[in-house]
C-alpha cells in the first residue's frame, strides 16, 4: 500500500468515525434524556444537523428512538466501509459490507460507552465535576447502564463498583460482537 492510500486511509477513517461519533453521542444523549442546552450538547447538534435535520423529515422518530440518526450513522458507516475497501482494494459483496458496517457501528457505540464510563472515573477522581460541562453529559449518558447495576449491588466501603461491573459487560458483549459478526 502506498503512502498516499495510507494517508487517505487514515484521513477517511478519522472524519468519517469522528462524525459518525458525535452522531452517535447526540442520539444517546437524547435517548438519556441530556441537558441539550449544554454547550457539549450545543456542539453536537450544530455539527449533526446538516445531515440530521432533512433526514428528519423522512424518517420521523419511533417513541424515543430518533431514527433519523440511526438511519444517518448506519449510511454512513456503509459508505466509509466502502470506502476503506476501495483504498485497501479488497471486495465485499453488498451483504458483506452491510454486515461489517453493523458490526462496525455496534463497536462504535460500546466503545463510546466504555470511553464515558472511563470518563467517568476519572472525572470522580479529580474531582471537577463542578462546572465542568462534560460531567453532567458523561453522567447522563452512562446513567441508564450504570444505575441498574448500582441498585443490586451495594457500594463497597466508599467505593462504587457499579461502573467497573458495567464496564466489564461492555468489554464481554465488545467480545462476543466481534466473534459473531
Amino acid at each position: 500500500m502506498s503512502v498516499i492510500q495510507q494517508i487517505l486511509l487514515f484521513l477517511v477513517e478519522t472524519l468519517f468515525s469522528l462524525y459518525i461519533g458525535a452522531i452517535i453521542i447526540r442520539f444517546l444523549l437524547g435517548y438519556a434524556k441530556a441537558d441539550f442546552y449544554n454547550p457539549l450538547s450545543q456542539f453536537l447538534v450544530k455539527i449533526t444537523n446538516p445531515v440530521l435535520v432533512p433526514l428528519r423529515r423522512f424518517l420521523p422518530a419511533v417513541g424515543k428512538l430518533d431514527t433519523a440518526a440511526v438511519v444517518a450513522a448506519y449510511v454512513l458507516t456503509v459508505i466509509k466501509s466502502i470506502i476503506i475497501f476501495a483504498l485497501i482494494g479488497k471486495g465485499l459483496s453488498v451483504i458483506g459490507i452491510l454486515g461489517f458496517s453493523l458490526k462496525e457501528l455496534i463497536v462504535g457505540v460500546i466503545w463510546i460507552y466504555i470511553i464515558a464510563l472511563i470518563l467517568m472515573a476519572v472525572i470522580s477522581w479529580i474531582g471537577s465535576a463542578h462546572g465542568n460541562p462534560v460531567a453532567p453529559l458523561v453522567n447522563s449518558l452512562v446513567s441508564p447502564l450504570v444505575n441498574p447495576v448500582r441498585r443490586r449491588l451495594p457500594p463497597v466501603g466508599m467505593f462504587d463498583l457499579s461502573p467497573m461491573v458495567v464496564m466489564l459487560g461492555l468489554y464481554i458483549l465488545l467480545i462476543i460482537v466481534n466473534g459473531v459478526l
